[in-house]
């Protein structure tokens, strides 16, 4: 029987204790709640508890989402070579076995039915202390890249769950479950009244077509000197036009400076984007970083988008991310090392492009996995 149908009788999924581990970026948290979200309205009763490394940011964003986390001392490698890395790195061993120690007693004491992985610093000792207590075990991969953490827990658990084609070459193939990522339940593709809905919430000219540039939380610095160089230029290929530019907190100082004195009224700045639904619904082109959770919710919105990879993140993994798009015809790729230079002349063009846009908009919404969350929870139940 169909998983969607059994869900509506609630009775035929049992109550579960669950282990969630995973974080350090919203990357991993997001898709962790919403697998927490969905496997609570399968059964509401279902216990859970998130585990997580202290001091990182899903110590607080867990909390804010209404579930328990504990954190463990886990940290991890640092790469970059200085003082401070090294001493950060001799602790690594130390941390590691304090986090496999405390790991132990918290599935002792919460006695889980299963324990899933979603990736980042804390997923390793927990899942390889629950597995070593032959407690059932799955892990969801976000990236077309598979991270380290991942590849090392791989063997052990009953099921993988991935959004990318090809991930046999990380993982056992009989493993491997297509699942997609779960999203935000907001993120949807939209309707033309959602759209007008966005263009009112944002002060928008309807008229007009609009550029949604979003950087994540703290900003992304690449993009926002690729619109300071545009406007320093003249805003070339502006001409009806609107820019909707989440510039970041870490950056909006200097971007308020830049900004103050400019009348450039088609061009709406600020440092946090409050609904990112109604953002993306008012959008005609997203210019984005390729994390997994961006990848996912632009797939979800089947909206046009130019994505620059991040080269700050391990394995190249956001290139690998946008490239499984690109490939597909769904979507446009600039590199950060380009962007400068190069990306605002390929937004213009992409803008002004009708064509374009559908062509990409068709291509990218047979990408779209909107109930990830409850193809993870159906996997979850199948292991228990």
């Amino acid at each position: 029987m169909n998983f969607y149908k059994k869900a509506k009788n609630m009775t035929t999924y049992r109550k579960l204790r669950v282990i969630i581990s995973g974080g350090g970026t919203g990357g991993h948290i997001f898709p962790a709640v919403s697998i927490a979200n969905k496997l609570k309205e399968v059964n509401p009763d279902t216990e859970i508890l998130f585990v997580g490394a202290e001091g990182k940011m899903e110590m607080e964003k867990v909390p804010a989402a209404g579930y328990e986390i504990v954190g463990l001392p886990i940290v991890g490698l640092q790469r970059q070579l200085n003082f401070r890395n090294i001493v950060n790195d001799l602790k690594v061993p130390f941390k590691i076995l304090q986090s496999i120690h405390k790991a132990g007693k918290v599935i002792d004491e919460f006695k889980p039915d299963i324990a899933i992985g979603v990736g980042g610093y804390a997923s390793a000792p927990l899942l390889w202390k629950a597995t070593a207590k032959k407690v059932p075990a799955l892990i969801q991969e976000q990236n077309g890249f598979a991270g380290l953490t991942n590849k090392l827990l791989a063997k052990r658990v009953g099921s993988i769950c991935v959004a990318y084609d090809g991930m046999e070459r990380f993982f056992p193939a009989d493993r491997i479950t297509f699942s997609g990522n779960p999203i935000r339940s907001e993120i949807h593709p939209y309707s033309e009244a959602d759209k007008a809905e966005g263009i009112r919430y944002y002060g928008l000219d309807p008229q007009k077509k609009h550029l949604f540039i979003v950087g994540g939380s703290l900003g992304a610095g690449t993009l926002n000197r690729a619109m300071r160089k545009w406007i320093e230029a003249g805003c070339p290929g502006s001409e009806g036009m609107e820019v909707l530019w989440q510039c970041g907190r870490y950056y909006k100082k200097g971007v308020d400076d830049f900004m103050a004195g400019r009348n450039l009224p088609f061009i709406h700045h600020s440092d946090f984007i409050g609904r990112m639904d109604l953002a993306y619904a008012a959008s005609d082109v997203i210019i984005s970083r390729s994390g997994a959770s961006s990848i996912s919710e632009i797939c979800a919105t089947s909206k046009a988008a130019i994505f620059v990879p991040s080269p700050n993140v391990a394995e190249d993994h956001q290139t690998h991310n946008a490239m499984a798009l690109v490939n597909k015809g769904a979507g446009l790729i600039v590199k950060d090392s380009e962007a400068v230079a190069k990306l605002m002349e390929e937004a213009m063009g992409l803008i002004h492009d009708e064509g374009k846009i559908k062509e990409i908009e068709n291509n990218i919404k047979p990408l779209a996995r909107l109930d990830a969350a409850g193809s993870i929870a159906e996997e979850v139940y199948k292991l228990i």
